[in-house]
């Protein structure tokens, strides 16, 4: 015969088996709920990334072609934002046998950068084609930019307009680092001539200033996140650095130096992560047409 535990025991493992049983179908669709939820955050997650890549796909073809050829003269242009949309930016497009570029950096970085994008490009190009100034359009820009009345992101600048003829070039820098003019003789002339940020004081005061790209002549405008890309020492790469490594490529093709510019950079960097927007734009003119 049983003794009192044991009889007790069986009927708690009974208990036990049966509350089991009656939880594990319970579970099954709770489960099966959180596999739902997470399927359909998943299918959220990727129409939302592909909405970033088609809109960033749309900021790069706001930036004009990549690459140009006209006459004696090449141009190259590469934006690489550190989050899908890209707050840096660049302009091209031909005027009355010129070629106006510009090349900008609006603060911030991300969407909330990325929607001012498209806007900031728009007044750019409307108002320079009204008005073929570089000062006097982005003066307008910055009257525009403030009259809105919102919170608008401080933006730099560097507008140039070059004929292609003679090679002069007239242009303003609104606070953008300064584009390097590199010479044949390893000559650089700095391009910091223009006036301040824009979006930042209503009544600002903007100047054209001139130079020349002679033949075998290179211009090199870039945003600061080159100069100031960090490796895992947290040193800067420096606008030093980026000069003698525009010395060491100019005179040959744009793209060519372009991407060399950017692999140097990539290199110093090593497995540091980028922390800023890149733009970057190399225009030569070469000593006699190019066919190839």
């Amino acid at each position: 015969m049983a003794s009192v535990a044991q009889i007790r025991g069986r009927y708690q493992n009974r208990k036990r088996s049966g509350s089991e049983a009656t939880t594990q179908p319970a579970r099954r669709p709770h489960r099966r709920a959180l596999e739902d939820q997470l399927a359909s955050l998943k299918r959220e997650n990727d129409d939302l990334s592909r909405s970033m890549y088609e809109a960033a796909q749309v900021q790069r073809r706001l930036c004009g072609p990549r690459h140009l050829r006209a006459g004696s003269y090449e141009f190259a242009s590469e934006i690489f934002p550190v989050r899908h949309l890209s707050g840096d930016f660049i302009s091209l497009l031909q005027m009355d046998g010129d070629l106006v570029f510009a090349i900008g950096d609006i603060a911030g970085k991300g969407l909330m950068a990325g929607m001012w994008f498209s806007h900031v490009i728009g007044m750019i190009r409307r108002q320079m084609s009204e008005l073929g100034d570089p000062a006097a359009a982005l003066s307008a820009v910055n009257r525009e930019l403030l009259l809105t009345g919102l919170d608008v992101p401080l933006t730099t600048v560097f507008m140039g307009r070059i004929n292609l003829e003679s090679g002069d070039l007239m242009y303003c820098n609104a606070g953008h680092p300064p584009a390097l003019l590199l010479r044949e003789n390893s000559q650089v002339e700095e391009l910091r001539a223009g006036g301040p940020v824009l979006g930042a004081i209503s009544r600002a005061s903007f100047v054209n200033a001139r130079a020349r790209l002679c033949p075998g002549n290179t211009l090199l405008a870039y945003s600061d996140g080159i100069p100031e890309c960090r490796n895992e020492s947290g040193e800067e790469f420096g606008a030093k650095s980026l000069l003698n490594a525009a010395r060491t490529l100019s005179g040959g093709k744009p793209n060519v130096m372009l991407f060399s510019l950017l692999a140097a950079v990539e290199d110093f960097a090593g497995s540091q992560g980028r922390e800023d927007d890149v733009a970057l734009v190399v225009l030569h003119r070469f000593g006699q047409l190019q066919i190839n």
